[in-house]
């Protein structure tokens, strides 16, 4: 979101993101591969997957403006749930499935999609699994977007992703340090997370 107050234009900073996330979702990985809940990211894959390529193409194939409209709103959404402390939960199978695949389209659109599942992914994979799990499927999803940005000629802006790689290891790393900090303190996190969200994207559809 706060990129597309720079330039708006998602399908120009999707594959820049998407080079990111594959280079440092990797290198994590590396060591924690078999830390993850391979079964269940199996039987969430059909949900997730198919629902992802129908927002890729989407993706591809909207009208820019309705694409930014969409992802401002989503984050809009994200902002005002985090500032009021109300979670995404989930107790029923239909449930269940209804938040995977609409967190999948709206990955393969925006690779916003992550709190939607992380809502179900929470409540059926032991706690120490569920950030690598997670970072499993961000891999796959990722993958398959950019498999599909080079299939239909999309530029990828590779160059551009390299350059602001050292940028992106800074905010990697502080992560990864922030996290079990993070984990202390959720809803100060969430709240402050969804304030500046908030502000984010008020900005963005004024500029719209």
């Amino acid at each position: 979101p706060l990129m597309l107050i720079i330039y708006n234009q998602p399908v120009y900073w999707l594959p820049i993101i998407g080079a990111h996330l594959l280079f440092f979702s990797a290198i994590t990985l590396r060591t924690r591969i078999n830390n993850v809940d391979w079964d269940f990211l199996r039987r969430t894959s059909v949900y997730i997957i198919p629902a992802a390529l129908v927002g890729v193409l989407g993706l591809l194939n909207l009208p820019n403006q309705w694409l930014v409209i969409f992802i401002y709103v989503i984050t809009l959404l994200y902002a005002v749930m985090w500032l009021l402390n109300i979670d995404i939960h989930s107790n029923k199978d239909w449930l269940d499935k209804m938040l995977l695949v609409l967190g999948g389209y709206v990955a393969g659109t925006s690779l916003s999609g992550a709190p939607l599942m992380v809502a179900v992914f929470m409540r059926n994979i032991a706690f120490h699994q569920l950030r690598n799990t997670m970072f499993v499927l961000w891999f796959v999803l990722v993958s398959l977007k950019m498999s599909t940005f080079a299939v239909l000629g999309v530029k990828l802006h590779l160059l551009t992703a390299l350059l602001l790689l050292p940028i992106a290891a800074i905010g990697h790393v502080i992560g990864l340090k922030a996290h079990d900090l993070i984990l202390k303190n959720d809803q100060l996190f969430k709240r402050l997370m969804g304030g500046l969200l908030l502000a984010i994207s008020l900005v963005g559809l004024w500029q719209l």
